[in-house]
């Protein structure tokens, strides 16, 4: 049984898990806040749908990939928990919903926004 564990279930180590510095987004009031603070710091948002297995998938690899040095704030909306904020996003901001969705927010406008796996393609260098 050791031999088999050992062939699927990978290193009997465990994985240090990576953990961002993700604010929750659950009001409508927040983004108000978010547009001032984007005059001297960029805000993403990350759009995510706890129900959607490619929401997840995307979500994990945004997370693997991220820079933790990047000078941001990072906000985490469930928009499933959230309608109306996730709605209100979308009219703020002027962008279409999509689920999962990452929007990039300076100066009081957002500058790029993607979804699905493009969301895992955007260079933030140049964005931020």
């Amino acid at each position: 049984m050791g031999l088999f564990n050992k062939l699927f279930s990978g290193s009997s180590e465990p994985k240090e898990e990576k953990v961002l510095p993700w604010l929750p987004l659950n009001t409508i009031d927040q983004l108000d806040i978010i547009l001032e603070k984007s005059k001297t710091k960029a805000q993403l948002i990350f759009k995510h749908s706890t129900r959607c297995g490619i929401s997840r998938m995307v979500m994990n690899q945004f997370v693997s990939a991220y820079d933790l040095e990047m000078n941001v704030d990072l906000y985490y909306l469930d928009l499933l928990s959230f309608r109306d904020v996730s709605n209100e996003v979308g009219y703020k901001f002027q962008v279409m919903h999509q689920s999962p969705q990452l929007l990039v927010i300076k100066n009081g406008v957002v500058v790029a926004h993607e979804s699905h796996g493009a969301i895992n393609e955007m260079d933030f260098a140049q964005l931020i």
